[in-house]
């Protein structure tokens, strides 16, 4: 085809491409309608199409350069809109995916927190009668031994320097105990349950130690403004699990790999969610933890952190929860 002729019919074509581009850094993507978006989004193709064959046929640098402007001007607001796209996609994940699945996995959940608050609760009073029961119930290297100092005075002894690395070390470490209780469910939840427990008594015991040698109060205090939402955030990744868990053990009317297959989306949306919580702890434990304010303070940052989840959970995306009934 000769250029005269490629040019003259395709020049429609261009010059309305020209005016949706223009319409659109006018007034923006939405104003095109979903129509026009389409029609956008066919003669950006049109378009690339014909630069490639123009270039291709040796045509005028005139041409090769008017097309190649429109095309990158195109180029920019179709990539734009799925950048947008995206972003929106991750917006409803928080906004509604994720505490749509932490309210339909309450029971199973509130199942973890039960079994980890009594595995605690059966540490700290074995302990607290018996300081050296600790040995019992944990292996020696993670038994703390003769307490001679507060827990922000020992663990969390770090200069403001020293908290980006200790915040990526925390986030990288709790999301890999994470991933171990999601993974564990492929036992039948038997590695979910052994990990969740396990953490249960290594905090009741260690909270027993530290309040067997007068150190206490600070224990509870500094564990509070990042605890708040590491501990609940572990036990979520054990409901993920048990999840995986009970598609195998009890898969109902379903084929087993397809009871997998159902409970594994919905494991792997808690993940996510707790992925994200266990950087928001991190960063709390690396930044404010370990700073010189007073313990007081330390409990109100923790039960702030707590509350907003709690809210998050029950309200976010919860348009039940937040209608307000207008009738007498």
């Amino acid at each position: 085809m000769r250029e005269s002729t490629f040019v003259e019919r395709r020049s429609a074509r261009w010059k309305r491409l020209a005016e949706l581009v223009n319409a659109v850094e006018r007034a923006g993507l939405p104003n095109l309608g979903s129509e026009g978006v389409l029609e956008l989004a066919r003669l950006y193709r049109s378009a690339t199409t014909d630069l490639a064959v123009a270039r291709g046929r040796g045509y005028r640098p005139e041409v090769i350069d008017a097309l190649n402007r429109a095309v990158a001007r195109a180029h920019a607001i179709v990539y734009m809109g799925n950048a947008a796209n995206g972003w929106q996609r991750v917006r409803d994940f928080f906004v509604r995916t994720l505490p749509a699945e932490l309210r339909r996995s309450s029971a199973i959940i509130g199942i973890c927190a039960a079994l980890f608050l009594v595995a605690a609760a059966f540490a700290y009073t074995i302990v607290i009668g018996d300081p050296h029961s600790e040995y019992s119930l944990l292996p020696a290297t993670m038994v703390p031994g003769s307490i001679q100092k507060s827990l922000h005075d020992t663990n969390f002894a770090v200069s403001a320097a020293s908290s980006p690395a200790l915040s990526a070390f925390v986030i990288t470490n709790n999301i890999r105990v994470a991933i171990v209780e999601f993974a564990g469910g492929i036992t039948g939840g038997l590695v979910t349950l052994y990990f969740l427990i396990f953490n249960g008594i290594y905090l009741g015991a260690i909270a027993a130690a530290f309040t067997s040698a007068g150190f206490g109060y600070d224990f509870y205090a500094t564990v509070a403004p990042h605890g708040a939402v590491e501990l609940p955030s572990i036990i979520i990744a054990a409901g993920a699990g048990l999840i995986i868990g009970m598609s195998l053990i009890a898969p109902g009317r379903l084929r087993r790999v397809d009871a997998l297959r159902t409970a594994a989306r919905r494991a792997a949306v808690l993940l996510v969610g707790v992925a994200a919580l266990l950087v928001w702890a991190g960063i709390f434990e690396g930044f404010v933890s370990p700073r010189r304010i007073s313990p007081e303070l330390r409990l109100g940052i923790g039960a702030f952190n707590f509350f907003l989840l709690l809210a998050y959970w029950v309200f976010a995306g919860n348009t039940k929860a937040l209608t307000v009934d207008s009738k007498p």
